[in-house]
């Protein structure tokens, strides 16, 4: 969320920025509104001050007068609220603005590949789809979860349940043991407050999952990715500057409707709304984002340099970033049956913008209150990372070899039949 006051003194500075996100907002009702709010503030303080003074006379023939500027009081507070919530709303609904080395641009078309990395298997067969392998092997079931939930779900079996597992656990185990996070196993629901804190809430509303409650006015969400828990795990607080950076991780579930993806990606795993993702959030001196923003990246991408999968590194364009992001980087790996690279990643920072929202301070060497940066990214989506396994993995007769680094996790099993 953003800073009404340095909106008010960079005002052309700040709408430019604004434009470029690709956002359509009344910025001038903004800045009308916030003049209105102001000048509502100054009526009502020279009106307590005035029946002040006149209380402090104790002349009984200005009682009537007193009443009326009571009443007149309580007019403007109303209308001064009023003025608050439109300001607040606008305000809640802006996304944050990017970092002068964005590239910008109005949607993916203006993302630039920033590197590519690994090399790309010539297979010497038409290569299957992840959905193809995984119905021949009788170990991916799309038809029964559409069954016994609705499409968009799946049940993953047998070996490439464990496989699921076991990428899971070594992503966990790499970034704990040497990337130097700290693991956390988080609640899986999220409050109103804390889904406003990432900017989930108001502007994805659509995109959520909500728990019908008999309290309706106690909101409660499945989270869309650990990011929202994690990160809030510092609302509402003043850290130690000697406790920063805090590096977290969690590999938990994840639920999106995923609003306004009808038609893409009906077929197969890489659109679910329930998937499984190992997040990595970093909380920072508020300096110190561009560079934990690319410790971040090269920790996601060493997960895919191990499984020895080729990838390239993006970094989106102003009109292609999240909400609450400042500059992203995409990781994409190379898919074989459709023949190009796919996200696997996100890595993003976000500023100061979430700890904004959430009222998260930390004290600077000189003693002053400021906000921390956090960061927030995939390290890595579990299901297409399966998917990638899968695919680049694969062989001819449609068994598929299992990576070296997941062996030890799969009880030293080296490929997936057919059983």
């Amino acid at each position: 969320m953003h800073n009404i006051k340095y909106i008010r003194d960079n005002f052309d500075e700040f709408k430019k920025k604004i434009q470029n996100r690709n956002v359509n907002f009344d910025l001038d009702k903004l800045r009308n509104l916030d003049i209105k709010n102001r000048e509502l503030i100054h009526k009502k303080e020279t009106l307590e001050k005035e029946k002040k003074d006149i209380s402090k006379k104790k002349d009984k023939s200005l009682f009537e007068k007193s009443k009326i500027i009571s009443q007149q009081i309580e007019t403007i507070t109303n209308e001064q609220k009023i003025a608050k919530d439109e300001l607040n709303d606008i305000l809640s609904n802006l996304p944050n603005v990017a970092l002068e080395n964005v590239p910008v641009g109005i949607d993916e078309t203006f993302n630039e590949v920033v590197s590519t990395h690994g090399e790309i298997k010539k297979l010497d067969f038409k290569p299957k789809s992840h959905f193809e392998l995984g119905e021949n092997l009788k170990m991916l079931d799309f038809d029964l979860a559409t069954k016994t939930t609705s499409s968009r779900f799946v049940f993953v079996k047998s070996e490439l349940a464990s496989l699921e597992r076991a990428i899971s656990n070594y992503m966990i185990d790499l970034h704990t043991k040497i990337n130097g996070y700290v693991e956390v196993s988080p609640p899986l629901i999220a409050n109103e407050n804390t889904m406003f804190g990432t900017g989930q809430l108001p502007k994805f509303e659509n995109d959520q999952f909500e728990l019908l409650l008999d309290d309706k006015l106690d909101r409660k969400f499945l989270i869309p990715t650990a990011e929202v828990i994690l990160t809030n795990m510092v609302k509402n607080k003043i850290l130690n500057i000697k406790d920063l950076p805090i590096r977290l991780v969690a590999s938990t579930p994840c639920f999106r409707k995923e609003a306004g993806s009808y038609g893409k990606d009906t077929r197969g795993m890489i659109r679910q709304h329930q998937f499984y993702k190992v997040e990595l959030v970093s909380i920072v001196e508020n300096n110190k984002c561009e560079e934990e923003l690319e410790r971040m990246t090269k920790c996601a991408m060493m997960v895919l340099d191990n499984l020895e999968l080729p990838y390239r590194k993006i970094i989106l364009s102003t009109g292609d970033m999240g909400f609450s992001a400042e500059k992203t980087y995409d990781i994409e790996v190379w898919l074989p049956s459709e023949n190009k690279y796919r996200e696997i990643s996100s890595c993003s920072s976000c500023g100061t913008f979430q700890s904004n929202r959430m009222q998260t301070r930390y004290k600077d060497a000189n003693n002053e209150n400021k906000h921390p940066g956090t960061l927030n990214g995939s390290g890595l989506a579990v299901g297409r990372t399966l998917i990638a396994v899968m695919e680049n993995y694969q062989n001819k007769d449609g068994t598929i070899n299992i990576p070296k680094v997941l062996q030890p996790y799969m009880n030293n099993k080296d490929k997936i039949s057919l059983n």
